[in-house]
């Protein structure tokens, strides 16, 4: 009985884990020290609510996309500091749900937060909201730098997911210890095979993407 019971234990387990996708990995697994805050996994986001897709607080990313990552917290550890990841892989159903959350022009219940002097009947075309998202090929990557002990958020002179030119990354209407920060950010990033998104100071994608165009469904968990 103790044989079937370690039997069936042992399935389970290999079912779980045989559900990542073939070329996706658990970032926090290898990097212990990520502090994560996935913002939509919860109702502290642009939409207010949860988002289709995501149910646990993983940093799932292509195993190519960890290893980058690795030498980013290497040189950011050396200064006392970490990354602090809000996103990393996304489903397309969470995609599909800012979608159809952005054709509801009359749901503003976040907008005093998260764009406060956009039209959001103008988000399809001035790009912060798109049918597809490189999110979801599992090598693009949002993130901040925070203190390693403390955990404090660095400043970067604006929230992250704000919609607006104040988080675009040619922002210079900055104080300069803001724009220090987000040129150590920026600078950390790009040294290890990233490359950035202008509109949003905490985008990454890695330059050689493994599934580039390629668009997952799978659930964040």
């Amino acid at each position: 009985m103790k044989f079937s019971f370690t039997l069936l234990l042992f399935l389970l387990t290999q079912f779980v884990f045989a559900q990542l996708q073939e070329g996706f990995v658990y970032a926090q697994d290898s990097l212990p020290e990520l502090r994560v805050e996935l913002r939509y996994c919860y109702d502290n986001n642009f939409v207010g609510k949860q988002i289709d897709g995501y149910v646990n607080e993983v940093v799932i990313t292509t195993t190519q996309t960890m290893e980058a990552l690795k030498k980013v917290q290497a040189d950011l550890k050396a200064e006392g500091l970490t990354l602090k990841v809000f996103d990393a892989y996304r489903p397309q159903r969470a995609v599909n749900h800012f979608v159809r959350w952005a054709k509801q022009v009359n749901d503003t219940m976040m907008k005093q937060f998260y764009y406060p002097k956009v039209n959001k009947r103008n988000l399809f075309k001035e790009g912060y909201i798109a049918s597809k998202s490189r999110h979801s090929s599992g090598s693009t990557i949002d993130v901040t730098i925070v203190n390693l002990e403390t955990g404090e958020e660095l400043d970067m002179g604006s929230p992250f997911d704000f919609f607006g030119p104040e988080s675009w990354v040619s922002n210079t209407n900055l104080t300069e210890k803001q724009i220090a920060n987000r040129q150590r950010l920026q600078n950390v990033m790009l040294k290890n095979g990233f490359r950035n998104y202008p509109q949003e100071w905490w985008h990454f994608t890695l330059k050689n993407e493994p599934f580039k165009n390629q668009y997952f469904d799978f659930l964040v968990e």
